[in-house]
């Protein structure tokens, strides 16, 4: 049966067949950061055009150390055939792995299978996982929906700032904005040493900083 992945479980290790060969995931992942997230199936127009925007932000992800793996239930001879389609209509070279699970035992160690929306497909979920293989946002979109790559690099972004610095990203926060000092932190000489560039306090616990590392 599967179980309801929450933020701050580990995130199920697993050894599954890819478009690159047999995953150990956790050995895989190493002590990177990880994008984990599925789609419905191959040969699909939304699949490709998702699989195509994450083949075009491999500088992106490099740079943010994250390594991103895709899933869907369809087998890796079939993700061989539709990777070229991919490549040529997106104008990219597929450089991740895509895990075959047409066992569907990923799928059933992630709950990607929501019987209501598809009783065949994985939905469109995806796994912000850390270094330390904990889980620490998703996001789940219909089978419809293609998923907002923009959106994506803001959460990364937004869980690495809050790792490094004591802040947390105000509404529609996007890298380079200001940030909020965690309501926690309240020694003055170490908000002082954390935050050089000052701070506003709006209200005891709202308080707007530069973002830190900018």
């Amino acid at each position: 049966m599967s179980k309801t992945l929450r933020l701050g479980d580990q995130a199920p290790d697993f050894t599954q067949a890819s478009s690159q060969g047999e995953i150990h995931f956790h050995e895989w992942a190493g002590d990177s950061w990880v994008l984990f997230f599925s789609h419905p199936a191959d040969f699909t127009p939304i699949c490709t055009t998702e699989l195509g925007r994450t083949a075009a932000l491999k500088t992106e992800f490099a740079k943010r150390g994250v390594k991103p793996i895709a899933i869907s239930v369809d087998t890796a001879e079939s993700h061989t055939k539709w990777i070229p389609d991919i490549n040529e209509t997106q104008n990219v070279e597929v450089n991740f792995p895509i895990l075959a699970d047409a066992d569907r035992k990923v799928a059933e160690l992630y709950d990607l299978i929501h019987p209501n929306a598809s009783a065949t497909n994985t939905v469109r979920s995806v796994f912000f996982i850390d270094p330390k293989k904990t889980i620490r946002a998703t996001i789940t979109y219909p089978p419809s929906t293609g998923r907002n790559f923009d959106e994506i690099l803001r959460v990364i972004d937004s869980l690495q700032l809050a790792d490094s610095h004591k802040v947390a990203t105000p509404v529609d926060w996007k890298d380079g904005d200001d940030v909020v000092i965690l309501p926690s932190l309240q020694d003055p000489e170490e908000i002082a040493k954390r935050f050089p560039k000052g701070y506003k306090t709006v209200k005891p616990y709202l308080r707007i900083t530069p973002q830190p590392n900018k």
